[in-house]
């Protein structure tokens, strides 16, 4: 299932971001290049020596390090992680930790970025070039500096972010994927997991959601930010209304799974308001869904867990929800499409 998204709309975009989603995560490599990539190419530049990725790449571990130690699930990367841990405490220079980091840290993660479901996409964000008497280094390709100069550039960093939040808090607290369960907070618009009775904040939802929708409104594909402050800033919006509760306590509304980014005219009252989404709209939802639970995504057991364990089992649970919605609140809604459908 996970083939078809790309096959069906193969941009650059769509490739970052199955690079960033799509995979297994043993270890946060993977994020730290890719957000060194990102600054690297909305820089300008094009060819990157290895000390100066290394900087960039040990600084972006480092940091998620001082909030999360455990940053992998193998054995054989952990001498890696205890070095950024020393410099954050001040045992070893700036300069010993990227001397480390060069030699040491990107055997793997220079190879296997490129790969998704065990193939390499067509399109590379560099080439490798390390074979230099100097050590070389990779060179950016004009993809990557397509993507950061595209329109929705300014979330790619903010969905790394979101996906490495996710899957460090599972190896922080032991949590197997099959037992971590994300809740979302409607004031602070964050994804939290309960732990010993505490609140951990895990990530904002804006970021873990925009990855399947593209920087586009749910309902009618147009134009949204992640970014704060953006004047096209997403609606978290319950695609079936938070009004419900008033109806069923029992409904888990605010779970993952019917949450969805708008557009603010879409989440408006004179829009959606209190109106029951279309079956079609329902049947994206459901694509949305499967979707996640498709990828490695840590929300996938989650949604799982909300609304079964089965293809078919979450489609009756959604048709259910439908069924009571419509009976109490009557009204559906569509709006017109003001954008191409890009899921």
């Amino acid at each position: 299932m996970s083939e078809r998204f790309y096959e069906v709309e193969p941009s650059l975009i769509n490739y970052w971001r199955g690079v960033i989603l799509f995979g297994l995560n043993t270890a946060s490599y993977k994020f730290a290049l890719g957000k060194s990539l990102l600054e690297f190419a909305s820089a300008e530049k094009e060819f990157i020596h290895m000390p100066e990725l290394a900087d960039r790449f040990s600084h972006h571990i480092a940091e998620h390090i001082k909030q999360s130690p455990k940053q992998s699930t193998r054995k054989g990367a952990v001498k890696f992680f205890d070095i950024c841990e020393k410099f954050n405490s001040g045992e070893i220079s700036k300069e010993a930790l990227v001397e480390f980091t060069t030699k040491n840290a990107f055997n793997d993660v220079i190879k296997r970025f490129h790969v998704i479901n065990g193939k390499e996409i067509p399109k590379p964000f560099y080439l490798d070039e390390r074979k230099g008497s100097d050590g070389g280094g990779i060179r950016l390709t004009d993809h990557i500096h397509e993507l950061t100069s595209s329109l929705h550039s300014a979330s790619l960093s903010n969905e790394v972010e979101a996906r490495w939040n996710l899957v460090e808090t599972a190896w922080k607290l032991n949590i197997s994927k099959q037992l971590i369960a994300v809740n979302h907070d409607l004031d602070t618009e964050e994804l939290y997991i309960i732990d010993n009775n505490q609140r951990i904040d895990v990530t904002s939802s804006r970021d873990s959601l925009n990855g399947y929708q593209k920087g586009k409104c749910f309902y009618c594909f147009c134009d949204i930010s992640i970014v704060k402050g953006s004047p096209d800033i997403a609606h978290v919006d319950h695609f079936f209304p938070h009004v419900l509760k008033n109806y069923d306590s029992n409904l888990n509304i605010d779970g993952v799974w019917n949450l969805v980014l708008s557009c603010s005219k879409c989440n408006g009252a004179s829009e959606k308001g209190a109106k029951v989404p279309s079956l079609n709209l329902l049947e994206r939802l459901n694509d949305r869904n499967e979707y996640l639970i498709s990828s490695n995504h840590p929300l996938k057991e989650t949604i799982i867990k909300q609304t079964g364990n089965r293809a078919k089992d979450r489609k009756d649970f959604l048709q259910n929800v439908f069924n009571f919605a419509k009976g109490k609140l009557i009204h559906t809604w569509q709006p017109e499409a003001v954008g191409d459908p890009t899921f």
